[in-house]
């Protein structure tokens, strides 16, 4: 059986990234840049002010010293005339600086009266000028390959002209829940039947990392049902499974995914909860087969496929990064499993503290309503004593914290 770790790798070591796509910019948010961004042009494209104001040659500027107003520049033009000795020309934010002139003097370090400006605060060669090049050189590698596409990507993209981007593709991800036991939401389910939650925890997880999520329903418990479900799934980027994979009567995904071909790659992992977890490939194509009780289908989901989604997505970070954090009070009960512990993170960076969230059983969602963060404790011990510093990441999205 694979450790935990071994798992994670061994699935990871099978992923590659989908190929590109050329989408609007605007759709380009969020998503992962596909190739290198090189720009264009210098930015800023030329010289120009950063104030509103008056354009001057410094040399001219002693305090005291008064300059005629000469012409006027708005914002988004230019002007073909020099700013000569003794004179200032009006200028706006963003407007090009006049050829001679090399400062800006803002209205409020001027007093204007009759055409005429005095000068009242001393002046520096490139005041307030915003140099042609001087936030990025043309030709400059700027965005690279595996960068996510936040606000100021989009902006940076949006300034050299750009209306499209290539990105990586966004997986389709078939899920399919198993069981006769099932029903689906919004049926009356008869004596021993549950509603299937797992498909819609799933897709839920799916649509947050930017995955599509098709939900191709419950396979009853026969060859024929699991079989026409499977085949259909086969058709998407990725397929996940829940339930079915243990060694049951009605246990039916590893057999069926064997008669359609699919390449078993390992079958359990040495986790708590989660042991009867597979990972399958066809082709390319990756086959998680999950346990079916809620939280163990949640948890190996975070732990084992949300990266290697990421990783198809283009992402270079795919794992959640760990934090420590010191337990309250005493885990118990002895496994020779890696633990998934769920558990509430109190306190601040730096000086975080967990403790349970509540009981660890793994039909109970209550408890992972109630976590916030994600304990994982090393196999092999008796008990984790309060106070000890344990490993811990986020479930859902950190606290925001003060500065």
């Amino acid at each position: 059986m694979l450790s935990f770790e071994q798992a994670r790798q061994t699935i990871l070591d099978n992923i590659t990234p989908l190929g590109s796509e050329q989408v609007s910019l605007l759709d380009g948010a969020d998503r992962i840049l596909a190739q290198d961004f090189c720009a264009t042009q210098p930015m800023p494209a030329w010289d120009n002010s950063a104030m509103d104001g008056f354009a001057v040659r410094y040399e001219d500027c002693t305090p005291g010293a008064v300059l005629t107003i000469a012409d006027y520049i708005p914002a988004g033009t230019t002007s073909d005339l020099s700013v000569a000795a003794g004179t200032a020309t009006r200028i706006m934010t963003g407007a090009g600086v006049p050829a001679a002139a090399n400062a800006i003097i803002p209205f409020e370090d001027t007093e204007e009266c009759d055409n005429t400006i005095r000068i009242s605060q001393p002046v520096r060669r490139g005041d307030h000028i915003r140099v042609r090049g001087e936030d990025i050189a043309q030709g400059e590698l700027i965005l690279h390959q595996g960068d996510r596409l936040r606000s100021a990507e989009i902006a940076l993209l949006a300034s050299f002209n750009q209306t499209q981007v290539s990105v990586y593709r966004q997986p389709s991800v078939a899920i399919i829940a198993t069981g006769d036991e099932l029903v689906e939401p919004g049926a009356i389910p008869a004596a021993g039947q549950i509603i299937d939650s797992n498909s819609f925890a799933l897709a839920a997880d799916l649509k947050k990392i930017g995955v599509k999520p098709l939900l191709l329903g419950i396979a009853s418990d026969t060859l024929k049902s699991h079989r026409a479900k499977l085949e259909l799934g086969l058709t998407a980027d990725a397929i996940i499974t829940s339930a079915g994979i243990s060694a049951g009567d009605c246990d039916l995904v590893r057999e069926v995914l064997d008669l359609l071909g699919v390449k078993p790659v390992f079958w359990k992992v040495n986790i708590k909860p989660g042991r009867p977890t597979a990972f399958a490939l066809n082709g390319n194509k990756p086959v998680f087969s999950l346990p079916g009780n809620p939280v163990s289908t949640m948890l190996t989901f975070e732990e084992l496929v949300k990266p290697a989604l990421l990783k198809m997505m283009g992402h270079r970070v795919v794992i959640q990064p760990t934090f420590k954090a010191i337990i309250t009070k005493d885990a118990k009960r002895r496994s020779d499993r890696t633990r998934f512990l769920r558990v509430q993170v109190t306190g601040e960076p730096h000086n975080y503290q967990v403790c349970s969230a509540g009981n660890q059983e793994t039909g109970i969602l209550k408890t992972m309503i109630k976590a916030n963060g994600l304990a994982i404790l090393a196999p092999g011990l008796d008990c984790v004593k309060a106070g000890t510093t344990v490993n811990v990441h986020w479930i859902g999205d950190p606290p925001c914290h003060r500065d």
